[in-house]
């Protein structure tokens, strides 16, 4: 099976999240002479396979096989690929079937390593990433945590290969709950307003940034998505407001710093406060050796020098940042991900492999 017929065969499975379709069990005997490791949870699945070629160090791609659902609006059927003027067409094209059969194949087809070399894969990476935290639990208990990673995600911009993500903001999800007394909106002064009392505080907190950001990501801000108070009547004044919040925090404000900040303008007050991060902050340091490594790939394949980023939303990469592995993401252009008609070129398919065959080589 070459190349184009293995992503083929990928997105021709209807693997939503959780379903794998049977796709993990197919690349465990894709790659048969790799060691197949198992950590199921219920519907999740997730698979982990290795093979160590030599003593040194430990590579391990990782990716998801789960997609979201098609939906409507597509001009062909979304998983029976098409392909046409060079694009290929099915869900999961880009997000993340092409990066998955990319490292796949490399990972079949190597010869020598200079270390181990891995592969880590998921089914519910749509969804809460129950699966690839399962597995790296499972790996660190077996002693075999790699130390470095690649997740195939889509990462590039306008051109192939023009973007690495050496990291990513984290996500800080908050409800915070302010309370007054209710009273009859004739007699204010026997009651307490409660957007009387935030009024003043709003200025203060909406879109103000948490830290002044670096190189690579962009200040932390507080982002204010729902306020409401009331029962929607024009005789009675609210007792209790209700607002909810979102940080999508840099490596410089932590959980504790977001707390702190509401304490500070929210202080004499009678509040509660939920705060729950959904991704943590992470960044691999740009002299780490695998971001080097793939830098230099990427321009013998492609040609160009590549920009290392930290944009976007959340991935499994963050998981890998909590045991200290150094983690990158790099896969093909993201602009269809998720949306009908979801596609991407033979051409970037192909170099992707490419770029994934150099870093193998000269690990």
């Amino acid at each position: 099976m070459d190349l184009i017929d293995l992503f083929l065969r990928l997105l021709s499975a209807k693997s939503e999240t959780p379903n794998d379709a049977g796709l993990l069990d197919f690349i465990a005997n894709y790659l048969s002479d790799f060691e197949a490791y198992r950590f199921d949870e219920g519907e999740i699945k997730s698979i982990f396979l290795t093979k160590k070629f030599a003593d040194g160090e430990h590579l391990c791609f990782s990716g998801h096989i789960d997609v979201v659902p098609a939906g409507n609006g597509w001009n062909s059927e979304p998983y029976t690929p098409k392909i046409e003027d060079g694009k290929i067409y099915a869900r999961g094209a880009q997000d993340m079937k092409s990066g998955v059969a990319a490292f796949v194949q490399a990972c079949k087809e190597v010869h020598n390593f200079k270390g181990r070399l891995s592969i880590m894969l998921t089914s519910d990476e749509e969804a809460d990433g129950i699966g690839t935290q399962n597995a790296l639990k499972g790996i660190k208990a077996m002693g075999l945590m790699p130390d470095y990673a690649i997740i195939a995600e889509p990462t590039c911009e306008e051109q192939f290969g023009d973007a690495i993500k050496i990291g990513r903001r984290g996500s800080v999800n908050g409800v915070l709950k302010l309370y007054g007394k209710q009273g009859h909106a004739a007699y204010p002064a026997k009651s307490v307003n409660v957007i009387n009392l935030v009024a003043p505080i709003l200025p203060k907190i909406a879109g103000k940034n948490l830290d002044n950001g670096d190189e690579f990501f962009e200040p932390s801000q507080f982002v204010i998505t729902d306020i409401r108070a009331g029962m929607e009547v024009t005789n009675v004044t609210p007792g209790l407001l209700k607002m909810m919040f979102n940080v999508r925090n840099s490596t410089k404000t932590t959980v504790q710093d977001i707390e702190e900040f509401v304490r500070k303008n929210f202080d004499g007050l009678r509040y509660e406060l939920e705060m729950k991060p959904s991704a943590n902050s992470f960044m691999t340091t740009p002299d780490s050796k695998v971001v080097k490594l793939l830098q230099k790939s990427i321009k013998d394949v492609c040609k160009i020098e590549t920009n290392l980023s930290t944009a976007g939303g959340t991935s499994d990469a963050r998981f890998f940042g909590l045991y200290g592995v150094d983690t990158i993401e790099f896969g093909v252009i993201n602009d269809t991900i998720h949306a009908p008609n979801e596609r991407t070129t033979v051409q970037e398919v192909k170099a992707l492999n490419s770029v994934f065959n150099r870093v193998l080589k000269e690990f």
